[in-house]
């Protein structure tokens, strides 16, 4: 049986001050209230009050999450420009210090912060979230176990957080390095029955570590609330092009991974640590570099291994009728992620005699003007 593969996506974003490029640390209620007036639960508050996070409704096409996404992209823009704001899509802001950030008064904030201290008060990160729906539990965990395969390769995809504090870190996703202080992430375990994973659950909650599985945040995950599959692995992108790239791309792997599932074969499921390996190659170097290709024991060059990817999933992006947006990934890998375009413009204006204090504001800018990249202009706040 192949599930009919619904999904969500939820979307982290920062709010910035377009004059000084810094974030705005303490934004005011009314654009919160404004956007939740139009977009209701769909729009909520981060950790950190310089964020904001959206999640569509269940859709069953990548067509409607489209709508979805930049409707509340729009959204949210248009309620931050009425009080001197901007909305931008990174993973990490390029030199704004998460030391003099505050986090959002609410009982859940409070208690998060209490239980996690300075892990979680760093946290000045956004990620995306694709919710893919499989309805059957155990073959949910059938297929959480083989996708983690693929993991690296979609957040190789969507690197936006090259920068911290001001500083190039060297990674594509520096992201995922902050992320890493959190308890209970990276890679997820293998497990061979639904069953067994409630079993790992339950001992958590019953030694009273956390309260339950929505406490646990692995790259990819059963969902705690909902009958998904959660791909949490990845950073937010700046184009809602490329975010919606990565989202087809995720359910036409899982479509796939499902067609093997009837005809009783099977992706390999690999050692978590080689999982893990890979998961640093992307971070590290994007799709400007290599993953290893398990199957091989080598090194293989990203763009080699995606098209490879495009074939395997060739039938299943017809079938959910998203061919364009799977074949989007190339136009990615041509033009390089938004880690690389974020480089490439503090470096250029270094080149042109700007300090780093105006190359960073201007990566700040181009960053705002790649989130709006893909919007559409109406909208209904005023």
């Amino acid at each position: 049986m192949i599930p009919i593969l619904t999904l969500g996506v939820e979307e982290e974003y920062l709010i910035v001050d377009p004059l000084t490029g810094d974030l705005a640390k303490d934004p005011p209620k009314a654009l919160f209230e404004d956007c939740q007036t139009e977009l209701g639960e769909s729009v909520t508050h981060e950790f950190l009050k310089c964020q904001i996070e959206i999640a569509t409704p269940v859709c069953e096409t990548i067509a409607e999450a489209r709508r979805h996404l930049a409707t509340m992209r729009s959204c949210i823009k248009r309620a931050a420009h009425k009080y001197d704001l901007e909305l931008m899509a990174a993973s990490t802001h390029p030199f704004a210090d998460w030391s003099g950030q505050r986090h959002t008064d609410a009982p859940r904030y409070e208690k998060l912060d209490a239980d996690l201290q300075g892990a979680i008060r760093r946290m000045l990160i956004c990620g995306m979230h694709v919710h893919a729906g499989i309805e059957d539990p155990d073959m949910r965990i059938d297929l959480m176990n083989q996708m983690r395969y693929f993991l690296p390769h979609l957040l190789a995809l969507s690197t936006s957080s090259p920068f911290w504090g001001g500083h190039i870190m060297g990674m594509m996703s520096y992201r995922t390095t902050v992320w890493d202080g959190m308890p209970r992430n990276g890679i997820p375990d293998r497990f061979e029955s639904w069953g067994e994973y409630e079993r790992l659950c339950n001992r958590l909650v019953m030694a009273g570590v956390i309260e339950d599985s929505s406490k646990i945040w692995w790259d990819l995950r059963p969902s705690a609330r909902f009958p998904t599959l959660e791909m949490r692995i990845t950073d937010v992108c700046p184009r809602l092009e490329d975010a919606l790239c990565i989202a087809a791309i995720y359910l036409c792997l899982l479509r796939m991974l499902a067609r093997l599932r009837r005809s009783n074969m099977r992706w390999r499921v690999y050692p978590r640590l080689l999982v893990q390996e890979n998961r640093w190659l992307a971070s590290r170097f994007g799709v400007n570099g290599r993953l290893v290709d398990l199957g091989k024991g080598a090194q293989t060059p990203f763009a080699a291994l995606l098209e490879e990817i495009l074939e395997l999933i060739e039938e299943d992006a017809v079938a959910l009728d998203c061919l364009e947006e799977v074949h989007h990934a190339r136009k990615i890998i041509e033009r390089g992620t938004s880690a690389t375009q974020q480089i490439a413009v503090y470096e250029n204006a270094i080149q042109d005699g700007a300090s780093k204090k105006e190359a960073l504001k201007q990566v700040v800018d181009h960053l705002i003007v790649q989130t709006a990249t893909d919007l559409p202009d109406a909208g209904h706040i005023s």
